[in-house]
């Protein structure tokens, strides 16, 4: 299997915000919790980077009939991003739990209470603990790979790609942004150009994590980086077509709730539109299967492509 600058990912720090719940699905009952079929629920909007992950891995195993999943509203209807409807089950899982009330949630529905807040832990358990004959999306002889691309993703793509449209930084902090943005996607852009997924020939959790920041890329960061900056990133053809294809397959784009994620974006953005969000890189729904169902029950609209 090839490599992907891994001893230079591994000196990048993650600056994704800690958890507060870390439980772990064991594989046996003295873990406290054990794999049981039906005993776990999913609490996840689509409209979060960290659910669509959730919900895409979720797909791929196939485990509807397994782990239940109840969809949250796209938007959060109370402060720091709370969902009012988990304040209970937050309640119930923390005695005088003051923090909001956020998602996504594995909860355990024999005892009413959290199991985990963690994506990346709840991914993993999913893919272990009730994974037996299901596809291998994390495995042993990649870990490390994996990692890398989590963290390659989190920095190369979806900070820099922060830093490079915020319009109350100086000039040359965004060049720089995007030259770390540009440099990520020409790397990955030439493995593409040889390899059918991230890490060779068979799809694993990494592409997962590079389809969701792609996906930020071109629906919520695009619409802070000036026109000429969108081009440049566009200017990928391996990469955006790799991101088209996962759009096409049934556990990806019908979890895209394009609509859901624009007004999030909208609702709760501090930043100052520019340029480029009149440049559209891809039109994802057309390559959705079929339309997925928002939270409210109606069909999520795509936004047309040029």
């Amino acid at each position: 299997m090839s490599t992907l600058s891994v001893h230079a990912l591994n000196a990048v720090p993650t600056q994704r915000p800690q958890p507060v719940f870390r439980g772990r699905i064991g594989c046996d009952a003295r873990s406290g919790h054990y794999a049981v079929p039906r005993r776990y629920r999913l609490h996840l909007s689509l409209s979060c980077p960290g659910a669509l992950r959730i919900a895409v891995v979720h797909g791929l195993l196939g485990l509807a009939d397994v782990c239940p999943v109840t969809l949250l509203p796209a938007v959060p209807d109370g402060p720091d991003g709370e969902h009012s409807e988990l304040r209970p089950l937050y309640e119930a899982s923390a005695h005088r739990y003051s923090g909001a009330a956020t998602a996504p949630v594995l909860s355990d529905d024999w005892s009413g209470r959290i199991v985990s807040t963690h994506a990346p832990d709840i991914m993993r358990d999913l893919a272990r603990r009730f994974g037996g004959g299901r596809p291998e999306l994390y495995p042993r002889d990649a870990e490390a790979e994996i990692e890398g691309v989590t963290r390659l993703c989190a920095q190369g793509i979806d900070a820099a790609a922060q830093r490079a449209g915020q319009a109350d930084t100086d000039d040359a902090v965004r060049r720089d942004a995007l030259g770390s943005l540009l440099r990520t996607l020409r790397s990955l852009d030439a493995r593409l150009a040889r390899q059918e997924y991230v890490l060779g020939d068979r799809l694993t959790a990494a592409d997962v994590e590079l389809w969701t920041s792609l996906v930020r890329l071109d629906t919520v960061h695009r619409w802070h980086l000036d026109a000429s900056a969108v081009h440049r990133v566009a200017d990928h053809p391996h990469l955006w077509a790799y991101a088209r294809r996962l759009t096409a397959h049934p556990a990806f784009g019908p979890r895209l709730d394009l609509d859901g994620i624009a007004r999030r974006h909208h609702a709760q953005c501090q930043g100052l539109e520019a340029a480029g969000a009149a440049v559209q890189i891809l039109d994802w729904a057309s390559h959705v299967p079929h339309q997925p169902v928002s939270t409210d029950g109606q069909a999520s609209q795509g936004v047309d492509g040029h």
